[in-house]
């Protein structure tokens, strides 16, 4: 095929501020909203002020905070009773990934039959329009206010379910720094780990295209260069503004090229030891950019030789090798721990690997990778990561 395809929001809003822009925005869609964020949220106040800039705009908002974990098919039906109880024409979501997936699912499902894992490969089809959602990041990580993507963990079979579709693109992105300014350091780590493996896979996806390429490359340079600062000093306004908007281009980039193996492994580990998804993809993304060296050589090279110009000076191998380095400093420095170090039982790891395997490769993700694994070669991975060393 000579051509690709580039979907996005209807409206992206970025920059310092743009939060009080949330009541506006809504009342063009609606005037009766379902408010989707999580305990700690509410705790800081967000929900509260979010509520009242909806309602100095007209918009009467009903509130579902029970999103305690990575998002569950039990999130979206609690949600999406609230939604149809109170005949909500419109959703805004609040808070990290878990919040917007939720809420996708919901302006999904509002208008449509059956269960949400009916929709999973387009097993069903999406008959009828979502409900129109405004989605307001409070991580910078996960670019779900930009992406066509939900993932959901369907709780009977420990699965974490994939779907992608363009019912779930969000009407208005939202994307404010001052809102994930109060992010703890290991909420920082994970998410800004997340958006930098959805920017390179992106980049080394089979399904890159020039648009995603620079919005991939972009997201590379600024989470590199800021998320220890982030991490170590969360008041750094600067730092925080650019790794919002890296985490929006790396949304952007994923959401049209597509992730790769990490993800297709990572999600697995989410759902059978409910690892945060940001943390799962950086215990594996090493350790797959050395699987996918060889047939990604150039790229890896390329991303090296815009970090350090330095490597401008050496050959393709070289420059790859201190790529996947640099990635592995990186987790080293954010205190990224291991399989093992994280707690995860071996024998219960074990146990679980053929499905797991099975599971990452039924996600699909990773027949876009440079070099696509076969069921045995994710096993071994597995395996590898458990003891990895950063």
């Amino acid at each position: 095929m000579g051509y690709s395809f580039f979907r996005l929001p209807q409206l992206c809003i970025y920059g310092q501020g743009s939060f009080q822009e949330v009541g506006i925005q809504t009342s063009k869609f609606g005037n009766t909203a379902l408010l989707v964020s999580d305990p700690i949220i509410s705790k800081m106040g967000y929900v509260d002020e979010c509520r009242k800039y909806l309602e100095d705009a007209g918009v009467t908002a009903f509130v579902y905070t029970n999103i305690d974990s990575e998002p569950t098919d039990v999130h979206v039906e609690e949600a999406l009773n609230i939604c149809r109880e109170n005949n909500c024409d419109v959703i805004v979501a609040l808070g990290g990934g878990s919040c917007l997936d939720t809420a996708k699912a919901v302006a999904v499902m509002v208008n449509n039959e059956g269960y949400i894992g009916d929709y999973v490969g387009g097993k069903k089809e999406i008959v009828n329009a979502p409900l129109p959602l405004i989605c307001l990041p409070t991580t910078a990580g996960t670019g779900s206010e930009v992406t066509d993507v939900t993932v959901v963990t369907n709780t009977s079979e420990n699965i974490k379910m994939m779907i992608k579709n363009s019912a779930f693109l969000p009407k208005v992105a939202i994307v404010d720094p001052y809102l994930s300014k109060t992010a703890p350091p290991k909420v920082t780590a994970a998410t800004g780990i997340d958006a930098l493996c959805h920017a390179i896979e992106a980049y080394i996806s089979r399904r890159s295209q020039p648009m995603t390429d620079t919005l991939a490359l972009s997201a590379i340079e600024k989470i590199i260069n800021n998320i220890e600062t982030a991490y170590n000093n969360g008041s750094d306004i600067h730092a925080r503004d650019q790794l919002a908007l890296a985490a929006m281009e790396a949304g952007v980039a994923f959401s049209n090229a597509s992730v790769c193996l990490v993800h297709g492994m990572s999600r697995p580990i989410g759902a059978i030891f409910h690892v945060p998804h940001g943390i799962s993809n950086a215990m594996l993304l090493p350790a797959v950019l050395e699987f996918s060296k060889d047939h990604c050589v150039e790229r890896l090279a390329a991303i090296g030789r815009l970090i350090d110009k330095k490597l401008e000076q050496v050959n393709n191998d070289i420059a790859a090798n201190e790529t996947i380095e640099k990635v592995k400093q990186l987790c080293r420095n954010l205190n990224i721990p291991n399989l093992k170090g994280y707690g995860i039982d071996e024998k219960q790891f074990k146990e679980h690997l053929e499905k797991m395997a099975e599971d990452a490769i039924a996600s699909g993700s990773p027949g876009n990778n440079p070099r696509i694994p076969n069921k045995e070669e994710i096993i071994e991975l597995y395996r590898y990561c458990y003891n990895y060393q950063f």
